[in-house]
C-alpha cells in the first residue's frame, strides 16, 4: 500500500516494482528500476527516505527515520544509494548507505551510521549508532567490526546482486509468468 502522510505521498521513479503487501508511507523517493518486495515497511512520516536507482529492499525489511527534536536537531533521514541490495529482514534506521552495498539478512544499521560505497554487511550484524564503515570492506558481528577487505570478485558480486534484482522485478512487472 502506498499512502500519503500529512499531504506527502511516496514518489516512484520509472519501472519501479512495489509488492502490493509492502507499506510505503509519506516522504519517500524511489529511483528508477528499484524494487520493494513483500511486507517491507517504509515510514517517511517524520523525515525523508531516499532509495537510489536499481536498489532493492527485500521481504520483511523495515526502513525508518529520526524526527526533529531536542536530541536530534533537524532529525535524520534514511538514504540508500544506487545498486544496493537490502536483504530479507533488515532494519535500516536513519542512516546513509552508499552505492553498490549489500546489507545481509537480518542486519540492523542504526542512526547516523555512514556506510561508504561497496561495503558488505554480513547477515545478522548490528551496526551501532554513528559508526562509519569504510569502502571496500566486509563488516560482521554485533557490534559490527571490519573483518577483511573485499576481493575484486566480491566487489563485482555487489553490482551483480543489484542487477539480478532489476531483472527479477522486470519479470514481476511483466506478469511473473516467465
Amino acid at each position: 500500500m502506498i499512502r500519503a502522510f500529512r499531504g506527502v505521498r511516496p514518489r516512484l521513479g520509472a519501472r519501479v516494482f512495489v509488492d502490493p503487501s509492502a507499506q510505503l508511507v509519506g516522504d519517500i523517493d524511489i529511483g528508477d528500476d528499484a524494487s520493494i518486495w513483500p511486507l517491507v515497511a517504509a515510514r517517511g512520516d517524520v523525515n525523508r527516505i531516499l532509495i537510489g536507482a536499481r536498489s532493492n529492499v527485500q521481504d520483511n525489511s523495515v526502513l525508518h527515520v529520526t524526527h526533529d527534536g531536542p536530541y536530534s536537531p533537524g532529525g535524520v533521514m534514511l538514504k540508500i544509494g544506487e545498486d544496493v541490495t537490502v536483504g530479507h529482514g533488515v532494519i535500516l534506521h536513519a542512516c546513509t548507505i552508499g552505492n553498490r552495498c549489500l546489507i545481509g539478512m537480518g542486519a540492523i544499521v542504526m542512526d547516523e551510521v555512514v556506510v561508504e560505497d561497496e561495503c558488505y554487511i554480513a547477515a545478522g550484524s548490528l551496526v551501532p549508532p554513528r559508526k562509519h564503515l569504510k569502502s571496500g570492506w566486509l563488516y560482521r558481528g554485533s557490534p559490527a567490526v571490519a573483518a577483511r577487505e573485499l576481493s575484486p570478485r566480491e566487489r563485482e558480486q555487489l553490482l551483480y546482486s543489484a542487477q539480478h534484482y532489476v531483472r527479477l522485478k522486470d519479470a514481476y512487472l511483466e506478469g511473473g509468468d516467465d
